[in-house]
């Protein structure tokens, strides 16, 4: 019977075929300089380009040390790792994206760190990025911290090493809006960060668009806390009593300076009308997003469909 591998490599893998000549070399290169075994799992998410065919030759050329996790469509960057996830065999599991934005070339001093600790994070050392992703990034991150009481500092790097049993943990959950790295500190009892490289993306194009990332932060609030909801009554209570506030003002100034004051209160009164609108219109929007997670969880679809593996000998 063959050993199972130590450590798992997980890199999901959407339209990167610009950067997978230089990442899978790399990434072979530096788990070989560990004096552990190894396999890489690479997860192609539903790639339009040349992925999957250079993942499928890469695992040709490397059985065991490659296995090839082929989706049937894309699924999202976080369920394509929970597709790895499913198919790892290690005692410690990184993750890693494609972009070569962090480098390999630190999975070995990881790997060590993470063998007294549940969870390693990392901190993207002089970050190499936009000042709007820079600024989307720690508002998200300030907002993770506040919801979960874990402080971690940089939520959006996935360059991180988890113990297999928090792994597990993980694939018991079955919520289709997932963010792996919150999801994981909710199981942790030992966790750490630690500063990594992080260099300008030059091969390929960023896969979050504005939109991707206001997306992602809805997915982030809903999925990590009802809190909310919580506040929407506390909101509610506020804008209800300014509203009484406003009434009771209006009544004073009317008889005080009569009926023509501020346009017989036209405008004040289109101004609060305005106000109560805008805020039933923000509280209906965060109630839409609860309740449509509950309809997608209540349907209970898989949350990927793996379509082929690759690269994986059968046991002798």
């Amino acid at each position: 019977m063959k050993e199972n591998p130590q450590i798992s490599i997980v890199i999901p893998v959407y339209n990167e075929e610009a950067c997978l000549g230089e990442l899978i070399p790399r990434t072979l290169a530096s788990c070989r300089q560990m004096a552990r075994s190894f396999e890489i799992i690479f997860i192609d998410d539903g790639s339009k380009d040349q992925s999957a065919a250079i993942i499928r030759k890469a695992a040709a050329d490397n059985p065991d040390e490659i296995v090839g996790v082929l989706l049937n469509r894309n699924y999202g960057q976080h369920n394509a790792i929970m597709a790895g996830f499913s198919h790892v065999r290690g005692d410690w599991i990184v993750t890693l994206d494609a972009d070569l934005q962090n480098p390999p070339e630190e999975i070995p001093r990881l790997v060590a760190i993470a063998m007294d600790y549940d969870v390693v994070g990392t901190i993207r050392a002089r970050r190499s990025d936009s000042f709007f992703r820079k600024t989307s990034s720690a508002i998200i991150n300030r907002a993770v911290q506040k919801a979960t009481g874990v402080m971690m500092h940089d939520y959006g790097c996935m360059l991180r090493v988890y113990k297999r049993h928090i792994v597990e943990a993980m694939l018991m959950c079955h919520e289709r809006s997932t963010f792996i790295p919150v999801l994981a500190n909710s199981f942790a009892r030992t966790t750490t960060e630690v500063e990594v490289e992080h260099a300008a993306r030059t091969l390929g194009e960023s896969k979050y668009s504005f939109g991707k990332l206001l997306s992602l932060m809805f997915d982030l609030v809903t999925t990590m806390t009802t809190y909310p909801l919580r506040l929407l009554s506390i909101v509610g209570g506020i804008i209800s009593a300014t509203g009484f506030g406003f009434g009771i003002l209006i009544l004073i100034l009317r008889f005080i300076h009569g009926a023509e004051w501020a346009a017989n209160g036209v405008f004040t009164l289109f101004a609060l009308v305005y106000f109560f609108i805008g805020a039933q219109f923000i509280a209906m929007g965060l109630l839409g997003e609860y309740i449509g997670r509950i309809y997608h969880d209540v349907r209970d679809r898989p949350r990927y469909f793996i379509q082929e593996v690759t690269g994986r000998k059968k046991d002798g």
